[in-house]
């Protein structure tokens, strides 16, 4: 299979990974800006695999998913400068190994496209995904590799933006948990109802899915979470059986070898 670059354009960040056949080697992340030129994402993008001595000459290869579209031409056009071969961009007619059972296929976003793909091979269905980011988007996977469909919540650091831009005396807070779920004071009660809040909403959720997924055993359901901010909900609960944080940068290698023939 070689070496191959998979890229995942998302509403805040761009996240890079390289891959040296199966195994992801290194990681990249930096802010998604609509604003940026393909010349600057050419000089970003090296100077990020040059950050940890990697050479864009080492890879022959690259995939991307897009959810951004303004992006998607100018981060596939410094690919193509960059690495001297196309992208393969995730998109209707990319062959994916499983079944879109949706009203409008397309309307799947490409980043859910590569999280199934992923969670479905390594984890086996049913299945229920948690991308915990921008957005908390839970996608459901039938046993018979079917792509269910799925919810969609405003996420934790929407929820925070929106409670200090739509309030007079509320301020911007980290995402951690406080000590207690009663907050003593107005840091700690946001905090509690930003972390604890959506863990609920996530275990919830969950359990609806799992019940509609599989009726006669709801534990039967793999549950994986994944996204930037998985890891806060996961160290407030077990309703998330894994965390794979690189699940969409997995799943986009494991779509372009399905789709090149490696």
């Amino acid at each position: 299979m070689g070496k191959l670059l998979a890229v995942d354009v998302g509403n805040s960040n761009v996240t890079i990974g390289a891959f040296e056949d199966d195994r992801l080697i290194a990681t990249w992340r930096f802010a998604t800006d609509a604003r940026r030129t393909a010349d600057e994402h050419n000089l970003l993008l090296q100077g990020m695999l040059s950050s940890k001595h990697v050479s864009p000459s080492d890879f022959p290869a690259s995939v991307m998913c897009s959810v951004v579209p303004p992006l998607t031409g100018a981060v596939t056009t410094a690919l193509t400068e960059m690495l001297g071969t196309s992208p393969m961009v995730v998109g209707p007619g990319t062959r994916t190994g499983i079944k879109i059972n949706y009203n409008r296929p397309q309307d799947v976003g490409t980043d859910r496209i590569a999280d199934a793909v992923a969670a479905h091979r390594l984890y086996g269905g049913p299945c229920i995904i948690v991308d915990i980011g921008t957005a908390t988007v839970f996608d459901a996977i039938g046993k018979d590799a079917q792509y269910l469909g799925g919810a969609i919540a405003p996420g934790m650091t929407l929820a925070a933006e929106a409670l200090y831009r739509g309030t007079s005396q509320l301020r911007r807070v980290d995402l951690q948990a406080p000590e207690n779920a009663i907050g003593r004071n107005t840091t700690d009660a946001m905090r509690s109802g930003l972390v604890f809040g959506y863990v609920g909403l996530v275990e919830g959720m969950v359990k609806r899915f799992a019940s509609e997924l599989s009726p006669d055993d709801p534990s039967a359901c793999r549950v994986i979470g994944t996204g930037g901010l998985a890891k806060i909900v996961a160290a407030q609960s077990d309703v998330l059986q894994e965390v794979n944080e690189d699940l969409t940068l997995v799943g986009l290698r494991m779509l372009h070898e399905l789709n090149s023939g490696d």
